[in-house]
């Protein structure tokens, strides 16, 4: 595999920040060319770097106004895949983590109020197969929301 060197690394914390940022704006930072730019972009992809492309949305204009974390516990760790796929069929729910402790799983759901959340978790979430309990953890403000800072190493050129 190959590595991330020094200007990939401030490649990525100037797109992790913001991912429109003009290749010129990244090209002139960093001191390279627009096409080293595109081309390093490029290979971070094919690396499996960079995962993705899109635009983050903000859930609340779109009124899902209530963000909850799901621990969920399963009657066997080994159903995790099964669950995850049925897990999948359900839009609100926008991440799932296999997880060590006192949950089999972590999932993040979006619902439209208490009300539809209450529909999720006990008319969907709870009647999959496997699952055999749920404790949610509802979400007053989200504080952060960052990508990983990547250090510098001022030695390497």
């Amino acid at each position: 595999m190959e590595k991330v060197d020094n200007l990939d690394r401030k490649i990525l914390n100037i797109i992790m920040n913001n991912a429109r940022t003009p290749s010129k704006d990244v090209a002139i930072v960093c001191g390279v060319s627009r096409a080293a730019i595109h081309q390093r972009i490029q290979r971070l992809i094919e690396m499996g770097v960079i995962i993705g492309s899109g635009y983050d949305v903000d859930p609340k204009k779109l009124g899902y106004n209530t963000c909850t974390y799901v621990g969920v516990k399963l009657e066997k760790g080994s159903m995790y895949r099964g669950v995850v796929a049925d897990l999948d069929k359900i839009p609100e729910v926008v991440e799932c983590h296999f997880t060590t402790g006192p949950y089999s799983m972590l999932i993040k759901v979006f619902a439209r109020d208490n009300q539809h959340l209450m529909e999720l978790l006990n008319d969907r979430i709870q009647h999959i197969k496997g699952v055999t309990e749920t404790e949610t953890l509802i979400s007053l403000e989200q504080s952060m929301n960052r990508q990983i800072k990547l250090e510098i190493d001022p030695d390497a050129k």
